[in-house]
């Protein structure tokens, strides 16, 4: 099976590429990020036509996540346990979608940005990422053999390696020590980093800002990843980031990443 990741930061504006994307990669299970669509605008028939069943939870314009499954969509499930809200008086977000395809339990997951150090959003971030912890080590007590995948845009980049200047970023969020403590503490829950092994650093990214010629100077950060259970990762045979798809009018500020599984 063929499982990937995808921050596309708009379903709908970049749905001709997602198309032809899937045509040529072959890809089984993908889960989408920041689709910013409501359920209802959601261009589903051209994902069905080509054989994908569509699950997908947004809510506005912000946000948004979804999974495509050729191989099965059963146990749909919009946000995690506990997972909490932000706002005042605190709102669900479209962060969180579950579906189990083809035998493996995915989780399409758009992790809150935390937009600077000293903003109440990080405490938010944190919190989010300690009830996923908190639901993911659940998950595998529950069913110790089961094949999880934990996939998505974590916004954090926890290794040095994960940014091209540590310097630049050195009272930016993303790189800060509570949270990568909060990134590590899932894969201690029992979650490895299951794409690193095959696409070890540095200069390896997955997101490359539209300004400033990033992408073109190979100024980027690796900050999508597929989180896997012991099952899963035990059948991991290859993984890659679809640099290509960075590239030309119209693309997405993330690249794609890809996994398969024997």
């Amino acid at each position: 099976m063929r499982l990937a990741t995808w921050n596309v930061n708009s379903l709908r504006a970049r749905a001709d590429r997602v198309v032809a994307w899937l045509e040529r990669s072959d890809v089984d299970v993908v889960a989408l990020q920041e689709t910013k669509c409501k359920d209802e605008q959601l261009p589903r028939e051209r994902f069905e036509r080509l054989g994908y069943e569509v699950a997908h939870s947004g809510y506005s314009q912000w946000n948004g996540v979804a999974i495509l499954s050729r191989v099965g969509l059963a146990d749909v499930t919009v946000g995690f346990p506990g997972m909490p809200g932000w706002g005042d008086p605190p709102a669900a977000e479209a962060r969180a979608l579950g579906a189990t395809c083809g035998g493996v339990r995915v989780w399409s997951l758009y992790v809150p940005n935390g937009r600077t150090l000293d903003d109440p959003h990080l405490a938010y971030k944190l919190d989010w990422l300690a009830r996923l912890r908190d639901a993911g080590a659940g998950w595998l007590a529950a069913e110790p053999g089961g094949q999880v995948a934990l996939v998505g845009d974590w916004n954090i980049a926890p290794q040095d390696d994960d940014v091209w200047d540590m310097s630049v970023f050195a009272t930016s969020t993303h790189v800060s020590p509570p949270e990568r403590a909060a990134f590590a503490a899932v894969v201690e829950a029992g979650f490895a980093d299951v794409v690193r092994p095959h696409t070890p650093g540095p200069g390896v990214y997955t997101y490359w800002d539209y300004t400033q010629l990033r992408f073109p100077r190979r100024e980027g950060m690796r900050i999508d990843f597929v989180l896997g259970s012991p099952a899963l990762a035990a059948r991991v045979t290859t993984a890659r980031i679809d640099r290509e798809e960075r590239k030309g009018k119209g693309a997405s500020d993330h690249a794609p990443v890809i996994v398969d599984l024997a």
